[in-house]
This record gives C-alpha cells, sequence and structure tokens, in this order.
C-alpha cells in the first residue's frame, strides 16, 4: 500500500529526474538533432552509442529505471518521458524510446530471473536495442490491427520450438540484439495459441527483407520487413507461459501506447516553442506575427490541445498505477493524445510558413514523426471502433437489466 507520503516522496523524486533528463535533452541531445549520421532509417549506431555515453557520463541513462531495479510509476514515468521527448532524439539518447521501453516493462512483468539476466540487463544498461516482431504483411493476410490473423506459426519439435513466418514494420529490427517474437501453435495439448519467444540478435534464421521508408526518421534502425525462416528456440526462450501471447501483449500495449503518448507530448511542446518564438519575432505588415489573430489563435488553441493532451496521459498513468487500466482508457488516451498533438504540429508548421517546412527547426521533422504516431500501436479508426463495440455491449446489458 502506499501513504500519502510516500506518494510525496515518489513525485519529489520523479521531478528531480525529469528536471535532470531535460537539461540534458535541451543542453546536449538538442545540438545533435541536424547530425548527418541522422538518416532517413533513424540515427546510426555510432551516433546512438556516442549519445549513450553522453547520458551516462550525466547520470540519465535509463531514467525510469532506478537503480535498485524498480520503476518508477506511470505518473512519474510521465513527468520523465515527456522531458525526453522534448527533442526527438531524446528518447534514443537516455533510453527511453519505443520499442524498447515497452520491452523492458514487458520483460519485468513476465520474464524469468535467468531471461531478465540474458535480455533485460543488457536494454536497461542501453547496451542494446531490442525489436517486438507481431505485424505481419497484409500481402500474406498477416496480422495487422487484428492479431488474431496471426500467420506465423510455432510447433513443439524434438524439445524445441520451431518459427516460421514474416513480420513488417518491425521498428530497430536492424541493429537490434534481443528480439521478442509472437507467433501462433495450433497445438491441442494446452499449449495452444499465441506464444512470445525471446530470440538473441542477429539471427541467421531472421532476415531483413528491407528497412522500409516511412515518413519517420527518429528510431534507429527505421522499420523492417523481416523474414522468419525454421527458427529453432529453447523452452527456456518462451516468455511467459504458452498460449498466453496476446494476454502478455496487451501487458506491453497499454502502458506502450501511453508511454507514446508522453514522449510526443514533449516533441509537441518544443515545436510549440519554437513556433512560438518565430511568431514573436518575426514582423508582418506592421506588427509581429503573433499580434495577427489568424495566427495568435493558433497559438492559443495548441495550449489548449497541450494540455488536454497532458491532463488525459495523468489520467490514464493514475488509473494503470490503480492496476486497472483497461483497453477502453488506453484506446481513448492513444486516440485523444495523438490527435490533439497531430494539431499542435501542424498549426507550428502553419504558423511558421516556408521555415515551418524546411529542416533548419525540428518542427517539421516533429510534425512527420507525430503522423505517423497516429497509426502507431493501432490506427485512431480502430481505436474508435473498439470503443464502438463497447458502448454496444453496455448498451445491451443496460437494455437486458431493464
Amino acid at each position: 500500500m502506499t501513504m500519502a507520503g510516500d506518494e510525496g516522496v515518489g513525485k519529489d523524486r520523479a521531478a528531480a529526474i525529469a528536471d535532470k533528463v531535460e537539461r540534458f535533452v535541451r543542453d546536449v541531445v538538442s545540438g545533435y538533432e541536424r547530425d548527418p549520421r541522422c538518416g532517413s532509417h533513424g540515427p546510426s549506431e555510432e551516433m546512438v552509442a556516442e549519445l549513450r555515453a553522453l547520458a551516462r557520463e550525466a547520470g540519465v541513462m535509463t531514467p525510469h529505471i532506478l537503480a535498485d531495479g524498480s520503476h518508477l510509476n506511470q505518473r512519474e514515468t510521465a513527468m520523465v518521458l515527456k522531458k525526453s521527448g522534448l527533442s526527438p532524439l531524446g528518447p534514443v539518447a537516455v533510453n527511453t524510446m519505443a520499442p524498447d521501453e515497452g520491452n523492458m516493462y514487458l520483460l519485468g512483468k513476465v520474464a524469468t530471473a535467468e531471461q531478465k539476466a540474458r535480455f533485460l540487463a543488457p536494454l536497461v544498461r542501453g547496451e542494446a536495442r531490442s525489436a517486438f516482431f507481431m505485424t505481419e504483411p497484409a500481402a500474406d493476410g498477416g496480422a495487422g490491427s487484428d492479431p488474431s490473423m496471426m500467420q506465423t506459426t510455432c510447433r513443439r519439435e524434438g524439445g524445441e520450438w520451431v518459427i516460421n513466418g514474416r513480420k513488417t514494420f518491425i521498428t530497430g529490427a536492424q541493429g537490434a540484439k534481443v528480439g521478442i517474437v509472437m507467433a501462433k501453435s495450433d497445438a491441442t495439448d494446452g499449449t495452444g495459441g499465441a506464444c512470445l519467444f525471446l530470440v538473441d540478435l542477429p539471427h541467421p534464421a531472421i532476415r531483413i527483407e528491407r528497412v522500409l521508408d516511412t515518413i519517420d526518421n527518429s528510431m534507429p534502425g527505421g522499420h523492417s520487413l523481416v523474414a522468419i525462416d525454421n527458427l529453432r528456440v529453447s523452452d527456456s526462450q518462451l516468455l511467459g507461459e504458452a498460449g498466453k501471447g496476446f494476454q502478455y501483449a496487451q501487458v506491453r500495449l497499454s502502458p506502450a501506447r501511453l508511454s507514446h503518448c508522453m514522449r510526443w507530448w514533449g516533441a509537441a511542446l518544443r515545436s510549440h516553442e519554437i513556433a512560438s518564438a518565430y511568431a514573436c519575432s518575426r514582423q508582418a505588415f506592421g506588427k509581429a506575427l503573433v499580434d495577427h489573430e489568424g495566427v495568435g489563435f493558433m497559438l492559443a488553441e495548441n495550449l489548449i490541445d497541450l494540455k488536454q493532451a497532458e491532463l488525459m496521459i495523468d489520467w490514464c498513468a493514475d488509473i494503470l498505477d490503480g492496476g486497472s487500466l483497461g483497453t477502453a482508457e488506453s484506446s481513448m488516451a492513444k486516440v485523444a493524445v495523438s490527435e490533439a498533438l497531430m494539431r499542435v504540429a501542424d498549426r507550428c508548421v502553419q504558423v511558421m510558413g516556408g521555415s515551418g517546412v524546411s529542416g533548419d527547426t525540428i518542427v517539421e521533422k516533429v510534425f512527420r514523426d507525430i503522423r505517423a504516431f497516429r497509426i502507431y500501436d493501432g490506427p485512431t479508426e480502430v481505436h474508435k471502433w473498439s470503443l464502438a463495440k463497447k458502448i454496444k455491449r453496455e448498451h445491451a446489458h443496460g437494455l437486458a437489466a431493464i
């Protein structure tokens, strides 16, 4: 049980960590934003290593996981991850980025002690990156927003699991050292259903067919199309219990959606700061741009959207800390925050005009990245459909009660 005094101590501790992260991101990481080593498929491995060395020196490596291995609660994590997102490279530098942050969370909840030592510890130290192999190519009839369409298979053979299939949009697969692979078993011995497996990468049975060219480019390794051909793993690499893969995926996905909201909130805030500074200094038609209602009102609307998004993040974080965050709340946060931050990013581009679509600031990059965020971890429309189904179920239940 958490006492009120403990909660206060936790918030003070998280605030101190967040302030330290903010200073590092603003003062150090922002200087790398135009580094040519950040290409179309994300920052290079050399650049990642350099940024993380600086983060270790500053004492902000993996700041949401404490020295004793405990994890900040979600409200505290929000304080830290929002600050890490003040630069598109911030989460990469301090090790709060996707998919690693979500994968660390999942392993912390489900992995065995041996699995944590082998797979989790290098991630927490920032010495390795990871990939979550779930989404599959539409051309194969595979799983996208509907994981029940999973085509990748796993079967027991001679004391091992053999996995075959193809995956796509696998963030960070190129250069990753840890993989979490989802596959489906049709066994009838109680081990059937979705399963998750931990894999050391690179692996000869996991082949990157190509790295896709996507609208965003903040995450190392980009997003890959991957073939899995007779991958053999031992029982010791099964994450959790066989057949509970979908359940474990939700353990990861609900908080991961919220973490996306936290990080991109920071990026949207920084874009707003840049656009506001531009509007207050740029003169047009005899006065500063901000004094023209068409511009000033857009910046005012940004403040409203940022505050509403922040309140939604904090609301969901509190629910998750209470142990009862459901898919409905997670979906509401994902939709509300991603759409609000898209409006903020779009207005920032508009306020800055030609400068807003150039690479001279991070504004156009944040716009591209947040556009992709509306699709990450389920498109807006899928989450709305899920919420509509919930409404229908509750309505039917209410009619039955009458």
